[in-house]
Formats: structure tokens, C-alpha cells, sequence
């Protein structure tokens, strides 16, 4: 693959930046990179690790400990240290430098790894993240979120190989060693955290799943970054082409070897900090890509204000952990009042639509009427003489249909208390209608404004109050309904309890007869158990004195053994104190030659480090002349 996707995957993976320390050089890719001369003798730059290739060779480098060895012996390497040593050991460097350590380019500490990996929501992200993916880019087997919460290992080697072909299409997967290779590819690949081999055995495993498809979302974010970087501009592109390809396959930029080359050189003389040199690296790559400083700005306080909402979301989930279930039933809780109301509006539309009936039928009862009248002023126009007879005739039947109406609606007003005036459901009202034919039309507008109108008022207020005793009568029913549950199951109590009973009496007769038998048993037992005492009190007697007799004899055996035992004990304590002067004499010779051999080590170990270092050193001292010089003169 090519040297930029290396770069950028390598960035992408460690996102610490480019820092010194003490203990640390940069961290540009993953680690500090040297030059060497090709074999070929071409001139290339190569960027191999600066560390030893070989630690199974001891002698070949010296632990750095603060304190000796406890008998002189020298600690060799330790295959297992999360700590890598250095080659060289220690050395001191001229006036006004620091104390460092050539091998500290292959200093690897083992990487915590920072992912809620135990988190549910995290992995159920991953998966989903994945399936996404798998399915967007014509993955060509079926997949789901519920066949990815534990794969077998066929299936994940599938969708191993088709993530890996986005990155390398030429690559075959080998049919034998997989546990292997998958772990070497993804060490390759530059992935910060180990996949152990037997992981590979289980991977659908509750304890090994988590791990890898994180693992599998890290590639699948390589894949996004190497599709970006094929479809836009490379990293640091400063107008200046890319320096040549080294035997890694990694590409470097003028720009940041000059800030590498300036930082080494400080950390060298004794620099802890390179605020200088972050700061001019940070105005050349503002300025290379045009960064507008008021646009970060308004970012950045985007960014907090996107922060500070976050934290107070996660305090309002911390605070209410059950909102969502209570929420739920709250819902519950106004659907069934939605229910009831809409039962209830039904109820009051029928008997809305009832009472509007009866309106209108009083309403075309009053048209009627008026058109009696209106025709009755026709007819009066045609003359008096006939009109009058006309009118008499009419008069008398519309009259008598009149005061026919009138009485049933009096009737009626009288069966409901609408009338006298005082009558019970009046409300002060007058509903009484005195007809008047001498009136005219007047009268309806009369009667209108003063039976209408206060019906239609009295109307609403019963309608108010058959809600309300509506109302009532669904509380009274609910309140029967659980009185009459409460009432069933005290019933079915009260049937258990009195079956309880009768089965306690029937019990109750069987034990008495049972205790009955048991006090006669007892008695009879009673009688044999007295006797039986007095055969035992005599033989208890006769044990007695023989026991005593014993006891007097085993007193005289204890003070012959005491006797005995304080003789041994003397004897024991003069043979342990001659063997611990011994002991004592022994220890003093033994640290009197441990001391001898501690210098003579300590001689051997100061003219070993006197000799063989200075020599190394000298020689790396030339090759790293040499290579600068390399660089320098391919850098012009």
C-alpha cells in the first residue's frame, strides 16, 4: 500500500501530537524513524526503528536500574517486560546537555485501551456501525444486526476479507493459519492494541467479541480515511512535492523533518518544552491551509456550548434513570382518560342531538304559527266583508289550536316545575306564555325573548349537571365494582377460612386422641424408666469408686512424665543455642565472601562499561554524521 495511507492511518491511531518528554521523542507516525543508506547504495533514505534486532542475545545491552544488583549479578532481558531497555545503557553527554538514552526509540509501553469495550451501548454502536457499512458497500452475504451480535469464525473471516480488499484488492487470504494472520495484519496496519491468537478460535465469545469488531470498526475507519485521501489532497501539501519513498513505503514532507530535526536537536541540549517550535509549525500549516482564526473561534465556543448541553442531558438522565417508563405510564394513564372522555362526548352529543330535536320542533311549531298569521293578513286584504268572515272562521280554529298548544305546553311546563314562577326549577323565571291575539306578530319576539332564551340557559345548566352526575355515577360505578371484587373474594376467604376450620377441628380431635395414646405410652415408659434408673444408680456407684481409684494412679504416672519432659527441655535448649552460635559463624563467613565477590563484579562491570560503550557510542556517533549529512544533502 502506498506510503500516504500509512501516514494518516498512523495519525489516525495515535492521536498524541507531536511532544517530547523525558521518557518519549515524537510521535509523528507511531515511532521514531532513522535514516540509513540502501544496500544498493543509491542514496535512499530508509526509516527503520532505532532499536536492537536481536534481544536474545544477552550482553548486548545493559538494564537501566537505580539500584545494583543484590549479590553482583547482572539482570539480563526479560522477554515478557512491558518495558523495552535501552542498547546502550546510559551515557553523559558535554557541558550544558542532558542525560539521555539512544535506545529509547524503541521505548513501547503496553496501551490501556480507552473504549468502553464493557459498555453494551458502545458494542451495540460498533455492530450497528458495521452491519451500515457491510451494507452500503454490497457486501455480498447476508447480514443483520441480530447475525452480528456473535459470528462464527467463517463469517468473520468473510467480512475480514471483504474490509481488507477495500485496502489491498490484490490480497488473498490463506486457507491455513488465520489465527495469525489476521493478528499480523492488523499489527501492520498500525492498530494500537493486541489481538491474541486464541481470540481468533472464539470469536463470537461474549469476552473476545467487544475486542474485535472494535477492532473491525478501526479498519473500517482506515478504509474511510484512505477513500478520502485518494479523493482529495494529501496532508501537508505545501506546495512542495513529496520527498521520495523510503523502504517502509512511507512518505515524509520537507515541512515536518525540518520541525523534527529542530525539535531532536533541542531535546538533545536540554529542552524540556517546544512551545517555540509548535508555535512557528502551527503559523506554516495556518498558513498552508488558509485557516480562518475567527471561524476556530466560533467552533470552539460551538464545541463548549455542544459540551455543556451534553453534561446537563447526562445530569437529567442521571437524576430521573426511569423518565422513559414513567413517561410510559403517564401516556397509558391519558389514554384511558382520553377514552373515557370520548365515551363521555358520545353520551353528550346523543343527548345534545335529543334536546336539539325538541328546539326544532318547537321552532317550526312558532314558523307555523307565523305563517298562519302572515296568511290570515293576506286574506284580510281581499275585503272586509269576507275577510271578516274568513278571518272569524280562522281565527276561532287557529285560536282554539292556539290555546290547545298552550295548554300542553303548561301541562308540560308544570310536570317539569317550570311553572308558577316560583315553582322549583324556575330560577326565578317566568315560562308562563299569556296569549294575547290583540298582540300580533309582536307576541312571538315576546314570547321568544321570554321563554327561549331562558330555557336555552336552563338547557346548559342541566347539561352541566347531568356531567357532573355523570361523572359521579362513573366514579360510583367504578367504587361498586371494586367493592363488589372485594366483596367476592372476602366470600371466597371467608368459604376458605370455614374449610380451614373443619379441616383444624378434624385435626384437632385426631391429635387429642393421638396425645391420649402418646400419655398412656408415656406413662407405662415412665414406669420402666424409674426402674431402670435404679439399676444404673448402682452401677454408677460401684464405676465411682473405680474411677477414683484410677485417677489416683494416673496423678502418679503425670508427675514421674512432668519430671521426665523439664530434663528434655534442658538438654534441647543446650543443643540449640551451640547450633546457633554455628549458624551465626557460617552467616558472617558467607557475607565476608558475598562482600569480596560484590567488588570484584562491581570492577569488572565499571571497566566493561569504561571500554565497550565509549567505543559503541563513537561508532553510532560517525553513522549518525553520516546520515544528517545524507539528509541534508537530499534535502538540497
Amino acid at each position: 500500500m502506498g506510503g500516504d495511507f500509512k501516514i494518516l492511518t498512523a495519525l489516525a491511531v495515535e492521536p498524541r501530537c507531536w511532544c517530547f518528554s523525558r521518557s518519549s521523542l515524537i510521535y509523528p507516525v507511531r515511532s521514531m524513524k532513522r535514516s540509513s543508506v540502501s544496500t544498493g547504495g543509491a542514496g535512499r533514505l530508509s526509516m527503520q526503528d532505532l532499536r536492537s534486532q536481536d534481544f536474545n542475545k544477552q550482553g548486548l545491552y545493559t538494564p537501566q536500574t537505580k539500584e545494583k544488583p543484590a549479590f553482583g549479578k547482572l539482570n539480563v532481558n526479560k522477554p515478557t517486560s512491558e518495558r523495552k531497555v535501552s542498547v546502550f545503557g546510559k551515557r553523559t553527554s558535554g557541558p550544558g546537555s542532558r542525560n539521555s538514552q539512544f535506545g529509547i526509540f524503541s521505548c513501547s509501553e503496553k496501551i490501556k485501551d480507552p473504549r468502553p469495550l464493557n459498555d453494551k451501548a458502545f458494542i451495540q454502536q460498533c455492530i450497528r456501525l458495521l452491519c451500515e457499512f457491510l451494507t452500503e458497500n454490497g457486501y455480498a452475504y447476508s447480514v443483520s444486526m441480530k447475525s452480528l451480535q456473535a459470528p462464527s469464525v467463517k463469517d468473520f473471516l468473510k467480512i475480514f476479507t471483504f474490509l481488507y480488499g477495500f485496502l489491498c484488492p490484490s490480497y488473498e487470504f490463506p486457507d491455513t493459519k488465520f489465527e495469525e494472520e489476521v493478528p499480523r495484519i492488523f499489527k501492520g496496519l498500525g492498530y494500537p492494541f493486541a489481538l491474541s491468537k486464541s481470540s481468533m478460535y472464539t470469536v463470537g465469545a461474549p469476552h473476545t467479541w467487544p475486542h474485535i469488531v472494535a477492532a473491525l470498526v478501526w479498519l473500517i475507519d482506515c478504509i474511510k480515511l484512505h477513500t478520502a485521501m485518494k479523493e482529495s489532497s494529501p496532508l501537508f501539501d505545501d506546495g512542495q512535492p513529496w520527498g521520495e519513498e523510503t523502504e517502509d513505503g512511507i512518505m515524509y514532507n520537507k515541512l515536518f523533518l525540518d520541525y523534527t530535526i529542530k525539535c531532536y536537536e533541542s531535546f538533545m541540549t536540554g529542552a524540556d518544552s517546544f512551545e517555540e517550535m509548535n508555535a512557528e509549525l502551527q503559523s506554516k500549516l495556518k498558513d498552508l491551509f488558509n485557516v480562518d482564526a475567527f471561524k476556530l473561534e466560533s467552533l470552539a465556543a460551538k464545541n463548549k456550548a455542544l459540551n455543556e448541553q451534553i453534561a446537563r442531558l447526562e445530569q437529567e438522565r442521571e437524576k430521573e434513570p426511569n423518565r422513559l417508563e414513567s413517561l410510559r405510564k403517564l401516556k397509558a394513564s391519558l389514554q384511558a382518560d382520553v377514552q373515557k372522555y370520548q365515551a363521555y362526548m358520545s353520551n353528550l352529543e346523543s343527548h345534545s342531538a335529543i334536546l336539539d330535536q325538541k328546539v326544532n320542533g318547537l321552532d317550526e311549531e312558532v314558523s307555523r304559527i307565523g305563517l298562519s298569521i302572515n296568511y290570515l293578513a293576506l286574506q284580510y286584504r281581499f275585503g272586509e266583508n269576507q275577510y271578516a268572515i274568513v278571518f272569524n272562521t280562522a281565527f276561532c280554529v287557529l285560536f282554539l289550536q292556539i290555546e290547545t298548544q298552550l295548554a300542553e305546553y303548561h301541562k308540560l311546563a308544570r310536570k317539569l316545575k317550570l311553572i308558577p314562577k316560583g315553582a322549583e326549577n324556575s330560577k326565578g323565571y317566568d315560562f308562563e306564555i299569556k296569549f294575547n291575539p290583540e298582540a300580533g306578530a309582536n307576541c312571538l319576539v315576546k314570547y321568544r325573548a321570554q321563554v327561549y332564551v331562558p330555557l336555552k340557559e336552563l338547557l346548559n345548566q342541566t347539561e352541566e349537571e347531568s356531567n357532573k352526575a355523570l361523572n359521579k355515577k362513573m366514579g360510583l360505578d367504578d367504587t361498586l365494582e371494586q367493592l363488589n371484587t372485594m366483596i367476592t373474594e372476602s366470600r371466597r376467604s371467608v368459604r376458605t377460612l370455614k374449610e380451614e376450620i373443619q379441616k383444624l377441628d378434624d385435626l384437632y380431635q385426631q391429635k387429642v386422641k393421638e396425645a391420649e395414646e402418646e400419655d398412656k405410652k408415656c406413662a407405662s415408659e415412665l414406669e420402666s424408666l424409674e426402674k431402670h434408673k435404679h439399676v444404673l444408680e448402682s452401677a454408677v456407684n460401684e464405676g465411682l469408686s473405680e474411677a477414683m481409684n484410677e485417677l489416683d494412679s494416673i496423678q502418679r504416672d503425670y508427675q514421674l512424665v512432668v519430671q521426665t519432659t523439664t530434663e528434655e527441655r534442658r538438654k534441647v535448649g543446650n543443643n540449640l543455642q551451640c547450633l546457633l552460635e554455628m549458624v551465626a559463624t557460617h552467616v558472617g563467613s558467607v557475607e565476608k565472601h558475598l562482600e569480596e565477590q560484590i567488588a570484584k563484579v562491581d570492577r569488572e562491570y565499571e571497566e566493561h562499561m569504561s571500554e565497550d560503550l565509549l567505543e559503541n557510542i563513537r561508532e553510532i556517533g560517525d553513522k549518525y554524521k553520516k546520515k544528517a549529512a545524507l539528509i541534508k544533502s537530499a534535502d538540497e
